[in-house]
């Protein structure tokens, strides 16, 4: 996805993980693994979302998420980059959080009831 290099991103029509989800935790691993590198650029919305045969919106929405999780930053008319800056606290946490999603997948576990199960998780550990 850098200039001349090409990730390869697969989505399964099959699997119960909605196609966003895949594509925006297949993204994560290969930011939080280095395979793409802060300042990579990746493609265009609507170059990802032709090149997997899916909705411009569907990619969209998994470069939204990981942009406010700040793995992805937008600049403007000249793209979508992997964002500098992370600490290492959240990529830490980022490659847990990667891990999760991948077991919750491979359980079948929905989505919704995973993020309930990481939110009352972190209820239960916060002080006060």
């Amino acid at each position: 996805m850098t200039e001349g290099a090409e990730v390869l991103i697969s989505v399964d029509s099959d699997s119960s993980v909605p196609p966003y989800e895949q594509v925006r935790g297949q993204l994560a691993e290969l930011i939080g693994d280095g395979r793409l590198p802060v300042g990579s650029r990746l493609p265009t919305v609507r170059q990802l979302a032709a090149d997997l045969r899916l909705a411009a919106n569907t990619v969209a929405r998994a470069y939204r998420e990981l942009e406010a999780a700040g793995l992805l930053e937008t600049r403007g008319r000249n793209g979508t980059f992997v964002a500098p800056g992370r600490d290492d606290a959240v990529d830490r946490l980022q490659r847990a959080a990667a891990g999760y999603a991948a077991e919750a997948a491979r359980l079948g576990v929905a989505p919704a009831t995973a993020l309930a199960l990481v939110r009352a998780a972190l209820d239960a550990v916060r002080p006060g």
